[in-house]
């Protein structure tokens, strides 16, 4: 059971900068914490299973010479049943990486060892990780660091990720594995009788013939050979630039006849080879492992018989949902209202300027009344609500309540023939529906991943909160101002939030018997412990990614979106602006809605981003030609009555706010996560539709 590997590293034939060292692991086990620990970048880390989909490079300096780290999709497996696991498999078995990191997690080390055994079989330098010692630690359990490197016959270091002063010693670790020459050791794996007698027949002709196998080692590849695997076989030929199974097809079959004669067949090897893993894990787990008093484990038992339990569940889910909403709604408001203060005073500065250089009148106007204004708009009422909702929102994430959100919501999403981790991608689209969008990568299934794409923007983003509230606080909020009408704000806006929810599984269901029609597919969805958020990160990660992230693309498209509303408010035909003449054109359509023309028009406008609309109505009914705000819900609530709102048409109104066409950045989105103008289109249909179908129904009913 010997592993012979003559080939030197990737490096030193290549003659590179940086040698290449992957960072691979089981979902949830801290990979990506150690990645951004060790290269200083921000990679998202988060409490939940399959959010890494992708690798991510970063340079990190070892102590002796620096390297190239490669962060690979967390993967259960090198059996590539799924992309994450064959971005894995493919990065580790034909990009020769120098040496592997594997990360595994001190508490489940049984369920990791399946993948470290696997790696240990094709990688020419492994290195495994032991990672949250400190969590061991808490639920009672010690792993012997050193009898798990014997027994494994690799380097093994035991490390808390989250503590920067234990990442020297891996480092250190690491440039030792580097800077050994790759001979032949064992391999802990022992399979059946029948599998070692036919895999000895490949691997001897191998080593006979001398054929080059550019790092990969003649047991791992008599082994793939043997099984068969048609994906992995076309991999390796294409890396190896020859047909290994033409070249030995002669040895493949004695080797097939030597498997028959000890009682097994060819059908039977994959099975009998992944027996072997787990069972050697077992054996090595249960050597090394020894378990305490679980404390810890029965607190997040008891946590979890409530957060999932059958009666339990969803009213938590409804509570920490309208928690979340209240703090938005009570504390946005006052830095929405000081970003406003700001801007005027800025742009007041700014109109002096261009009043001092000599600025035409319209040029001051096209500035100041359009594209500035209109991105201040945004900017002040957007940017407060993500500030506060996406650091809720991650230490949600990060303390590991979102998988528990998945599983409450796998049952109903599986009705709709749809995926659980879908109840993640929609839950990031209260926040954003692109980021939600963006999110539908962790979902594995391209059917099951449209399906979540298309009906994210089902549920409100942040951006379409504060009209949402706005309206809600005018017709409907008993109380006035204070505690009380925020806290009735929240509960309206959690009905709201459940209308969105239904929608999304009606609409998912719907699709999935029609353009999508297909069989829900099966997931691993780990259950990880809770932790205690890092705060420091949540702060930075929901800032950086998310809040500015959003917030870019929010400006991005707002600025052309100032000077269009100026054109259409300030040009006049027939003693009437643009605006009116297409607010006129569009009313006895809108009236259908229970809407008017001016509304239409202004959710029309309000395409670069949700938070215009309000502003646009206002001015539209003031006849300003420049957006205004009112200076207060009073007056905003005198002014849409005067113009003939009554309840239902606030009604229709907040179904549509809920109901419509997604923003030019969420669609943006769409097409490049889909790749498809066809598939844009019916994301933007879908939600179009039914919102004029419910409005048009309440006007019917109660108009």
């Amino acid at each position: 059971m010997s592993i012979k590997r003559k080939q030197p590293p990737k490096s030193l034939q290549s003659g590179r900068q940086y040698t290449t060292v992957a960072l691979a692991g089981n979902p949830n086990v801290g990979k990506s914490t150690v990645f951004n620990a060790l290269t200083g970048m921000n990679q998202h880390t988060g409490n939940w299973p399959g959010k890494t989909v992708e690798s991510a490079k970063g340079i990190c300096k070892g102590a002796k010479t620096p390297f190239e780290l490669v962060d690979l999709p967390g993967t259960y497996s090198l059996l590539s049943h799924s992309p994450e696991e064959e971005i894995a498999r493919n990065f580790i078995c034909f990009d020769s990486p120098d040496a592997v990191i594997v990360v595994c997690d001190a508490t489940a080390i049984e369920r990791n060892l399946n993948l470290v055994l696997q790696i240990i079989e094709c990688a020419s330098r492994t290195l495994v990780c032991v990672n949250l010692l400190d969590e061991a630690k808490r639920k009672q359990i010690t792993v012997d660091l050193e009898k798990l490197q014997a027994l494994l016959g690799v380097r093994v270091i035991g490390i808390t990720a989250r503590r920067k002063d234990s990442l020297s010693p891996l480092l250190q670790t690491l440039d030792e594995v580097l800077s050994q020459e790759v001979g032949s050791r064992t391999s802990p794996v022992r399979y059946p009788t029948s599998v070692e007698s036919a895999i000895d027949i490949p691997v001897r002709a191998l080593e006979e013939k001398q054929i080059s196998l550019k790092g990969l080692t003649p047991r791992f590849v008599a082994l793939k050979l043997l099984e068969g695997n048609e994906a992995f076989l076309h991999e390796m030929k294409r890396y190896l630039g020859t047909d290994l199974s033409a070249e030995l097809s002669e040895e493949l079959l004695l080797a097939k006849r030597q498997l028959q004669a000890l009682g097994s067949s060819q059908d039977s090897v994959t099975d009998l080879i992944a027996k072997a893993f787990v069972s050697t894990a077992e054996q090595i787990s249960a050597s090394v492992v020894r378990k305490g008093e679980p404390k810890k484990a029965d607190l997040d038992a008891r946590l979890d018989r409530i957060l999932t339990g059958k009666w339990t569940a969803y009213p938590i889910m409804l509570l920490l949902l309208g928690l979340v909403f209240w703090i938005t709604i009570s504390l946005a408001n006052y830095p929405s209202a000081w970003l406003s203060v700001l801007f005027s005073f800025l742009l007041s500065c700014i109109g002096e300027g261009l009043s001092v250089v000599g600025a035409p009148e319209w040029v001051q106007s096209v500035l100041l009344d359009g594209v500035l204004l209109v991105l201040a708009r945004v900017v002040s009422v957007m940017l407060p609500p993500m500030a506060i909702f996406f650091p809720l929102f991650t230490i949600l994430e990060d303390a590991g309540y979102l998988p528990r959100v998945a599983y409450n919501l796998d049952r109903p999403f599986a009705a709709c023939s749809a995926c659980g981790k879908q109840a993640l991608t929609t839950c990031m689209g209260f926040g954003c529906n692109a980021v939600g969008v963006t999110g539908c990568r962790i979902i594995d299934s391209p059917r099951e991943r449209l399906l979540a794409i298309l009906t994210n923007s089902l549920v409100p983003c942040n951006g379409r909160f504060p009209a949402l509230i706005a309206i809600l606080s005018m017709f409907f909020v008993i109380g006035g101002t204070g505690l009380l009408a925020s806290l009735h704000s929240a509960l309206l806006l959690t009905l709201l939030i459940l209308l969105s929810l239904g929608a999304t599984l009606l609409c998912t269901w719907l699709l999935s018997r029609t353009l999508l029609k297909g069989i829900p597919s099966s997931f691993c969805l780990e259950i990880p412990p809770f932790r205690p958020p890092q705060i420091k990160k949540v702060l930075l990660r929901s800032v950086l990614d998310r809040t500015l992230f959003v917030l870019g693309r929010a400006v991005t498209v707002a600025l052309p979106a100032g000077l269009v509303l100026w054109l259409l408010t300030n040009l006049f035909v027939g003693g009437e602006s643009l605006f009116s003449h297409c607010a006129n054109f569009l009313d006895p359509f809108a009236q259908l809605l229970g809407l008017d023309g001016c509304i239409l028009m202004a959710f029309i406008l309000g395409f670069p981003a949700n938070e215009i609309v309000i502003p646009i109505l206002t001015m539209a009914y003031l006849q300003s030609g420049s957006m205004v705000e009112l200076s207060s819900i009073a007056d905003m609530k005198l002014l849409f009555t005067e113009n003939g709102w009554t309840p239902v048409t606030a009604v229709c109104v907040l179904i549509f706010f809920l109901f419509h066409w997604p923003c030019s950045t969420t669609l943006w989105t769409v097409k490049k996560e889909t790749g498809s103008i066809g598939w844009t289109v019916v994301a933007a249909c879908l939600p179009t539709v039914l919102g004029m179908l419910l409005c048009a129904l309440i006007h019917l009913v109660f108009g």
